[in-house]
């Protein structure tokens, strides 16, 4: 026979994979156990757990046991999973990313001669939200970085991958492009960050 151990080593990994709670009887039937036996190993179980102040405890509901959280600890749990806020993209740093995804790979000098201004600042915010990405360097005078889109892009624009983007005629023309914006944003699309 499988030592008690075994069996309540078992019985916590169950518990932990099952999620809802576990019925003492299909639990006891894996390891060919009476109910008072299987019973008594949860229990004890319940018992080291609290013993131990742990974070996960393991509660008796209705002759099944489950693992749950300390109430305790609710406050903690409730600030981490308070959901992340919603922000759009400003208007400029939506004008730099779809003149990037349309023209990848792009420098930074022909994205300020497309839009007219410099735009080191909206760039910069667009690789920090993991939405641009450098991509090497350009062959040319200076050897300028080159930036792309990544998959965060797509995911959360959900494009499956850059063919998918609406076609713009000329992407030089910025009327153009901050209409496609424009008409992207009253279609409400906006995007989870981690609070930056």
């Amino acid at each position: 026979m499988i030592n008690k151990k075994i069996i309540k080593s078992a019985f916590e990994s169950m518990l932990f994979v099952w999620g809802d709670p576990l019925d003492v009887k299909s639990a006891a039937e894996i390891f060919n156990l009476n109910w008072k036996d299987a019973y008594d190993y949860f229990k004890e179980l319940q018992a080291e757990y609290e013993k131990e102040g742990r974070g996960i405890v393991i509660r008796e509901v209705n002759k099944s046991f489950q693992f749950v959280t300390r109430y305790e600890n609710n406050e903690y749990i409730e600030k981490l999973c308070t959901p992340v806020k919603e922000k759009k993209l400003s208007q400029s740093a939506l004008e730099v990313l779809a003149i990037i995804a349309y023209k990848q790979p792009v420098t930074k000098v022909e994205i300020d001669s497309i839009r007219g201004i410099k735009c080191d600042r909206v760039i910069e915010g667009l690789i920090k939200k993991d939405l641009i990405i450098e991509l090497g360097r350009s062959t040319g005078i200076g050897r300028p970085i080159l930036y792309g889109t990544t998959s965060t892009f797509l995911k959360n624009f959900g494009f499956e991958s850059l063919n998918d983007l609406p076609h713009i005629e000329d992407i030089g023309n910025v009327m153009h492009v901050e209409q496609e914006l424009d008409d992207l944003d009253n279609q409400q699309i906006s995007i989870n960050f981690d609070g930056q």
